[in-house]
C-alpha cells in the first residue's frame, strides 16, 4: 500500500494524549516526507495542535465531552469532503469519534477495534496490549501497516516555542526570569489519586526559593486556589499562574524552566514537549503507560503493591504511594539538598 498523502488524524480529548498524538504525525512524516496532516481535536487542544510542525491545520471538534450529535458530526464530515483525504486515523476508540471521518467520505479510515463501529472504521486494528503497552506506541502504530515493527526509539514529542510570545507574557504577568527558574504542577485534572500533596508542594518551593530559585505554579483556573496555598507557604520567589495564563503562555514560560516538578498530567506532557527537564510523580497511574515522552526525565513512583490501580481517589483512603514521597526524594531527583 503506497504511504497516504493527505491525513486526517481524529484527536483525543485530554492534552496530555494529544501531545503524545505528535509522535504519530512525526511518524507518518518520516514515512512520506510530502503528507499533509490536519487534526480534528476540541477546541481547548487546538493550541497544543497548533505547535506541531507536522500539522498543517487544526480542525475543531465542537462537540463536548459524551456528546454524541450524529446531525451535527455528519454536517461536519460532509464539509471536509472537498480535502479529499487519502486516510483517516481515529485515535478514541468510541463509536462517535468515528462518524466524522465516515461522513467526509475518506476511503481509508483507520482504527482499534471498540464500540460497535463495523464499516465506519474499515481498517480495524487488534489492540494487542502486550506489545502495545504505552499510549504513545498505540497512537504510532495506527500510523503505519498492521503488524509491523515500530520505529526504535519512538519519536518523541517538541511543541514550537514562540519567543515572542514567551517573553510578552513574562512582560505582561511581571515575572522575573533572569534567574534560574522552576516550574511546579500541583494539579492533576484526573482526580487526587495523581496529586502530590499541597503541602509537599510547598516545602518544595520554599527549599528552591531559598537557594535562588524562583518557582513559577502552573495549572488551570480550577487549580487556582491549590496554587495559592502552595504560594502562601512558600516565599516570594513562588509565583501562583494557575488561571493565569493561556494554553500557548503555558506553553512558551514552562520552555523557560530549568525544571518542572510535576503530577502525571497533560503539563507534565507539555512540559516534556517543551524541552523541559522533568520531574514526574506517580501515584494511582503508571510511567510504563503513559510516561513523559523525553530524554530529560526523572520518575519518581514508589511502585507500592496496591499501585498502579488508575483509580481517581484512594480505594483505601490513605494515599501512600502519594504521601510517602518525601520532599527530599524530589530534591533528589532534582539534583539538590535541603
Amino acid at each position: 500500500m503506497n504511504a497516504p498523502r493527505s491525513v486526517l488524524v481524529v484527536g483525543p480529548s485530554w492534552i496530555g494524549d494529544m501531545v503524545m498524538a505528535q509522535s504519530l504525525c512525526m511518524t507518518l512524516r518520516q514515512q512520506c516526507p510530502e503528507v499533509q496532516i490536519d487534526m480534528l481535536a476540541p477546541a481547548w487542544s487546538l493550541p497544543v495542535v497548533a505547535r506541531m510542525n507536522e500539522v498543517r491545520e487544526g480542525i475543531e471538534s465542537p462537540f463536548g465531552h459524551g456528546v454524541f450529535d450524529w446531525p451535527g458530526r455528519h454536517r461536519l464530515g460532509k464539509s471536509l469532503r472537498d480535502r479529499a483525504y487519502d486516510q483517516a486515523i481515529v485515535l478514541p476508540r468510541s463509536f462517535k469519534s468515528s462518524l466524522v471521518p465516515f461522513h467526509a467520505g475518506i476511503p481509508l479510515r483507520t482504527g482499534y477495534r471498540g464500540e460497535m463501529r463495523y464499516g465506519f472504521v474499515n481498517d480495524m486494528r487488534e489492540l494487542d496490549r502486550a506489545r502495545l503497552s504505552s499510549t504513545v506506541s498505540r497512537y504510532v502504530a495506527l500510523g503505519m501497516p498492521a503488524d509491523t515493527a515500530l520505529p526504535d526509539p519512538l519519536p518523541y514529542p517538541r511543541l514550537r516555542i514562540d519567543p515572542e510570545n514567551r517573553d510578552s507574557a513574562v512582560a505582561r504577568l511581571g515575572l522575573d526570569a533572569t534567574g534560574p527558574v522552576a516550574a511546579i504542577v500541583p494539579g492533576a485534572e484526573y482526580g487526587p489519586a495523581k496529586q502530590w500533596p499541597a503541602a509537599s508542594f510547598a516545602a518544595l518551593a520554599r527549599t528552591l526559593n531559598r537557594q535562588g530559585t524562583a518557582v513559577w505554579i502552573f495549572g488551570s483556573e480550577k487549580d487556582r486556589g491549590l496554587g495559592d496555598e502552595i504560594a502562601a507557604s512558600a516565599a516570594e520567589g513562588t509565583v501562583n499562574l494557575c488561571g493565569r495564563t493561556s494554553l500557548p503562555d503555558a506553553i512558551d514560560l514552562i520552555s523557560i524552566a530549568g525544571h518542572a516538578v510535576t503530577n502525571d498530567s497533560g503539563l507534565m506532557h507539555i512540559a516534556a514537549a517543551a524541552g523541559t527537564r522533568v520531574i514526574a510523580i506517580y501515584g494511582s497511574s503508571s510511567p510504563e503507560y503513559t510516561p513523559p515522552l523525553t530524554d530529560r526525565a526523572e520518575i519518581v513512583w514508589l511502585q507500592l503493591e496496591c499501585s498502579p490501580c488508575f483509580d481517581r481517589t484512594c480505594r483505601f483512603g490513605h494515599y501512600r504511594c502519594l504521601n510517602e514521597i518525601t520532599t527530599q526524594r524530589i530534591l533528589d531527583a532534582i539534583g539538590t539538598t535541603a
